[in-house]
């Protein structure tokens, strides 16, 4: 193997492999290129080649006469591996002829090498260089694809990260206002046992004492719960999570005087991870309370479906719905983006993301429907999650059990 310049695994993005073993034919394609700019790695085989491949390439060349079938089909599997930004440039040094039967047999064997460009011998040097360069400037755009891809993630996965952080501090100050409102009850009733008369009314204000703090030890566990909760998919029950959502903002829902329609039917768990489930109904569900605001009624049905547009998954349907002011149709097309907030100088403008990130994540789909000028206000959000999503492997079927039925009204 000749290497006319030896460069680290890391600059190897560029340089072009060739596979040209008659005479000295890869010799003089690599001090012709070289004389370009252009780093160059003459392999006697292709087998060779494709290890080289491995550490990274621009372009690669090869003679027509080494392409066996055999060869061929060795080629296309390796380069069938590229990730999908890529589209690696072959240049392949064709012999003169004319268009037969089996030039044209070698052409529908060539197909699966994919970015192929032909170039006839003899080549002039001004044009292998100039093909060369071209095949070169398509890769680094290619590279500029990936890079930019790479640099997406990491910022997609800093927004969401900031969205639990977020997330945390409302769940926060919701477990500290739940606490603190039985712990101000204890304080007042042992001030009322301390100027009892009698010891019935001592025993009555001790019971009420008692049940207030049994009421912060369940907040306690259920906090605790979330922390111990394992990030790996497991069979959730839906009814739950939202369950448990709404028992997060029970006090603010009182105050806010905000009345609760349940409508929860029959339906099996989802495979999926709780804290994320339990962060898109945290979502969603403290976007509605925003959108009402005061007297209006939150509305969420949860029943098992199938989505019938979609090969007829089977899953579990969440409607989430508010009387709220509705959202402007400007926003309402771009809803689902980074920094999107109907809520002006108070939201972050990433819970939404965040949750059709999740809904994206369990296979499922989010839709949103809404009335923001009309006499009857109010957002609609329709989230499917399919029982078994694409990425999480089928659970037993005896773990499979299905959710109460539960339908009921009440006002906070």
């Amino acid at each position: 193997m000749t290497t006319v310049k030896a460069l680290a695994t890391g600059e190897n993005e560029l340089r072009v492999l060739v596979v040209a073993p008659t005479g000295r034919d890869g010799q003089m394609i690599c001090d012709l290129l070289a004389g370009s700019g252009v780093t160059c790695v003459s392999s006697a085989t292709s087998e060779m080649a494709r290890l080289e491949l491995n550490a990274g390439a621009g372009a690669i060349i090869l003679a027509e006469e080494v392409l066996t079938l055999s060869d061929i089909a060795a080629w296309a599997a390796q380069i069938s591996e590229q990730p999908s930004w890529s589209d690696l440039p072959l240049l392949l040094l064709t012999v003169a002829g004319a268009v037969n039967v089996e030039n044209r047999k070698k052409a529908l064997a060539r197909q699966p090498l994919g970015n192929l460009v032909l170039l006839e011998r003899p080549v002039r040097p001004e044009t292998f260089i100039s093909a060369v360069q071209a095949a070169l400037r398509s890769r680094r755009r290619q590279y500029q694809v990936r890079d930019f891809i790479a640099e997406r993630g990491l910022a997609e996965e800093v927004l969401r990260k900031a969205e639990k952080l977020a997330v945390a501090a409302r769940l926060a100050a919701s477990f500290s206002h739940e606490i603190n409102n039985p712990l101000a009850s204890v304080t007042n009733l042992l001030y009322l046992i301390g100027i009892s008369a009698s010891l019935d009314e001592t025993q009555k204000y001790a019971e009420i004492a008692s049940r207030e703090l049994a009421r912060v030890s369940e907040i306690v566990t259920q906090n605790l719960r979330f922390h111990r909760e394992s990030n790996k998919p497991v069979a959730v029950e839906i009814t739950q999570v939202v369950n448990a959502a709404l028992n997060l903002y029970q006090a603010r829902l009182a105050t806010a005087g905000i009345s609760i329609e349940r409508d929860f039917r029959e339906c099996s768990p989802v495979i999926g991870v709780v804290g994320e489930l339990r962060q898109l109904m945290l979502n969603l569900i403290a976007n509605a309370f925003d959108a009402i605001g005061r007297g209006g009624t939150l509305k969420i049905r949860i029943a098992g479906t199938r989505e019938h547009n979609n090969g007829s998954r089977p899953g579990v349907r969440v409607t989430i719905g508010d009387t709220g002011s509705g959202i402007r149709p400007e926003i309402r097309n771009m809803l689902f983006e980074p920094f999107v907030s109907t809520k002006g100088n108070t939201g972050t403008g990433l819970g939404l993301w965040v949750s059709s990130e999740i809904v994206r994540r369990h296979s499922g789909t989010i839709q949103v429907k809404s009335r923001a000028h009309s006499p009857f206000t109010g957002t609609v959000f329709s989230i499917f999650l399919p029982s078994h999503p694409n990425w999480i492997p089928s659970l037993r079927s005896g773990e499979m059990n299905n959710c109460q039925r539960e339908t009921m009204q009440f006002v906070a």
